[in-house]
């Protein structure tokens, strides 16, 4: 796992969490506090998705293979998305269920010493693990706001991470709140409504964590930045005209799939066709280095049939409209069938993308 994957801020997490888990399970058992059981099981379900997230990326480190052929990259995001079932069955649903439980059928705390002691040290060391998060997360998020910066994240680790630690931290000032106030009071409701509280805040976090990592799992693009330079580094040569369409697509945190249709004159020849897209491919790599599968699939572009409303099929060297390089979504129409005495299409207009065995390899790293 490379250093945005937040190894340090998950070891960080994992070791503070197993301290903490025995240490409230301990304060549980001698004052049969419910907010510590809750807490405990919080803890110990934390630390299992820490291991989930140093498992997903030691896994995602696999060569690629045939049935696998771009590579296991997006382990990361299935194990990420794991542990938001963990976070929403193991700490949420018991939290819940103890809370309603205790609030059912409360009872006055024993040994209060225990939980308070313990609380206090358990928010120390939850600090400490937040605080190696957010310098680590720092390193990587720039002038992004924490918000966009979990939103926008394609590593998965440190977002999760770092709502796991913030969800804690909250989470131990509510079991503080609940466990004084049952001590101020003598009701041992407090105890269970500080005990719901986690429940509803733990879940909250995991549904997050959900959207969040459903969305890298179905794939998502290159950010705008990235785009922006993938575009400039493809018609920076004098061969390429423009791009018709392109798409790009995360294949895991750090490898990046793009696929364009780049706009040729008709009178290039196959070597000056071959020539640039594989020129083109050196200038992505080496603007945007996650960039690891490159396909380009030329065609011809007749500027002039364009700006003139002529169909481009029909008129002289030209298959298709003009570029749509600002909005790489938009589709451009399929060619029609040449009238006789219209210019053949060039080998370029094949389905098969060029760009891959014929004009140099495209795939790297793998």
């Amino acid at each position: 796992m490379s250093a945005s994957g937040g190894t340090k801020a998950i070891v960080a997490a994992l070791g503070a969490n197993l301290a903490i888990a025995v240490a409230k399970f301990v304060a549980f058992l001698f004052s049969g506090s419910s907010s510590m059981l809750a807490e405990s099981v919080h803890s110990l379900a934390d630390s299992g998705n820490q291991g989930l997230l140093l498992l997903g990326g030691k896994r995602a480190q696999r060569e690629a293979t045939p049935q696998h052929p771009f590579g296991y990259g997006r382990e990361r995001y299935i194990y990420a998305f794991l542990v938001s079932i963990v976070l929403f069955s193991v700490g949420g649903m018991f939290a819940v269920y103890e809370g309603y439980e205790k609030i059912r059928h409360p009872h006055e705390l024993e040994a209060w010493y225990w939980p308070v002691g313990v609380l206090v040290f358990a928010i120390i060391a939850e600090g400490f693990s937040f605080r190696t998060a957010i310098k680590e997360s720092n390193e990587s998020r720039g002038s992004l706001s924490w918000t966009d910066f979990i939103r926008r994240a394609k590593a998965p680790e440190l977002p999760v991470v770092l709502l796991e630690d913030f969800g804690a931290l909250i989470g131990l000032v509510l079991a503080l709140g609940g466990v004084g106030l049952a001590l101020g009071t003598g009701n041992g409701v407090w105890d269970g409504i500080g005990t719901l509280c986690i429940g509803i805040l733990l879940i909250t976090i995991a549904l997050v964590l959900a959207a969040e990592t459903k969305s890298l799992l179905l794939g998502e693009a290159a950010g705008t930045d990235q785009v922006e330079k993938i575009k400039a580094a493809v018609v920076d040569g004098d061969t390429v005209t423009g791009i018709i369409h392109m798409r790009t697509l995360h294949l895991g945190p750090e490898e990046l799939l793009v696929a364009a249709k780049i706009a040729v004159q008709h009178d290039d020849t196959a070597d000056e066709v071959a020539n640039a897209i594989n020129a083109a491919e050196s200038r992505i790599r080496a603007a945007v280095p996650i960039a690891r599968v490159i396909y380009l699939e030329p065609d011809i572009y007749n500027a002039a049939a364009a700006a003139a409303g002529v169909n481009p099929a029909k008129a002289p060297g030209g298959t298709h409209t003009a570029p749509d390089a600002e909005t790489p979504g938009a589709e451009t129409p399929g060619p029609e069938a040449p009238e006789p005495g219209a210019a053949e299409p060039s080998s370029g207009t094949a389905d098969t993308p060029a760009g891959t065995e014929e004009t140099g390899p495209t795939e790297s790293g793998h």
